[in-house]
C-alpha cells in the first residue's frame, strides 16, 4: 500500500484543518491507520489511530489536546482523515499517516508503511 497525505498548510491559532491520507495499491480496510506528528527537533508523537473496525484511539494526553483531534476513515474512498480544531502553535509539525496490518500502536516504529508527510504550521 502507498500513502499520500494532503491538507496541511498555514493556519492561524484557533483555526481548523482536515488532513487526508489517501491509500493506493491495496484496500485500506486491510489496515489499522495511525496519524503521527513530528515537530522540529522532536521525536515522532502518536496522535490518533483507527482500527479496521472503526475503533479509534487518541494518544495525545495533554488536557489542551482533548477533543481537538478526530480520526476517521472512509474505506470506500480508501482515505483516512484527521480533523484538527482549535489549533495551537504547539501543534506545528509534519503530520504523517501510517499503516499497520494488525492493531493500533503508539510506537511509530511498529508501523510498516508511511506517507511522505504534510506540514502543518499554526501561527500565533
Amino acid at each position: 500500500v502507498q500513502l499520500v497525505e494532503s491538507g496541511g498548510g498555514l493556519v492561524q491559532a484557533g483555526g481548523s484543518l482536515r488532513l487526508s491520507c489517501a491509500a493506493s495499491g491495496r484496500p485500506l480496510s486491510s489496515y489499522t491507520m495511525g496519524w503521527f506528528r513530528q515537530a522540529p527537533g522532536k521525536e515522532h508523537e502518536a496522535v490518533s489511530c483507527v482500527s479496521g473496525a472503526g475503533e479509534s484511539t487518541n494518544y495525545l494526553r495533554l488536557p489542551s489536546a482533548k477533543g481537538r483531534f478526530t480520526i476517521s476513515r472512509d474505506d470506500a474512498k480508501n482515505t483516512v482523515y484527521l480533523q484538527m480544531s482549535s489549533l495551537r502553535p504547539e501543534d506545528t509539525a509534519v503530520y504523517y499517516c501510517a499503516a499497520e496490518p494488525l492493531r493500533c500502536y503508539s510506537d511509530h516504529t511498529l508501523y510498516d508503511v508511511w506517507g511522505q508527510g504534510t506540514q502543518v504550521t499554526v501561527s500565533s
